[in-house]
């Protein structure tokens, strides 16, 4: 089991490197009243890191916070 984890944990790890060196064009974002110009990989790394981030605080809410009813 944990060389399965190692095994897909290397391959995302690769997937992530494949995709940062393909992306590296200068885009631009808007957020709100601001514009951005920054590098195709680090928009896809701030939306990742945000992603996981989300998910781990709603996985924590889940089932950090048991109700009991009377």
């Amino acid at each position: 089991m944990v060389r399965t984890k190692l095994i897909t944990a290397l391959v995302l790890v690769a997937v992530v490197i494949v995709v940062v060196f393909q992306n590296t064009q200068p885009v631009e974002t808007k957020f709100l009243f601001v514009t951005m110009t920054m590098p195709r990989a680090t928009l896809l790394a701030i939306t990742l890191l945000i992603g996981i981030a989300v998910g781990i605080l709603v996985a924590f809410g889940l089932s950090g916070k048991k109700t009991k009813k009377d």
